[in-house]
């Protein structure tokens, strides 16, 4: 069962563009994407909030997110929030493996 984070990252004037940005030319981007069991992690600018970075951070299942969490690249992530002082709300989902998304293909322009 796949497991999906959406972290908003705030701060004040540009600041969670800037650690978005930093985290990508930094390369701790493209090493979290690496990691065992990443399926997806990319950010993603508010149209209505400026201030907001909404993060998308998919994984194979919590052993993938425990080994993610416990890795070096966590301590980069934290000093990155630290230097642009950003704050966190956090939800989290599972995937649905019931078999009902079919009912909704009839929505989905491809």
């Amino acid at each position: 069962m796949a497991i999906t984070i959406n972290i908003r990252y705030t701060g004040e004037g540009e600041n969670a563009k800037k650690f978005a940005e930093e985290m990508v030319s930094s390369g701790v981007v493209e090493s979290i994407r690496n990691e065992n069991g990443n399926l997806r992690y990319e950010y993603f600018f508010s149209m209505e909030d400026s201030h907001t970075v909404l993060l998308i951070d998919s994984w194979e299942n919590q052993k993938a997110i425990d080994e993610h969490h416990d890795s070096p690249m966590m301590k980069a992530i934290a000093e990155l929030r630290k230097k642009y002082d950003l704050h966190m709300t956090v939800e989290r989902f599972l995937s649905d493996e019931s078999g009902n998304g079919d009912k909704d293909e009839k929505f989905i322009r491809k």
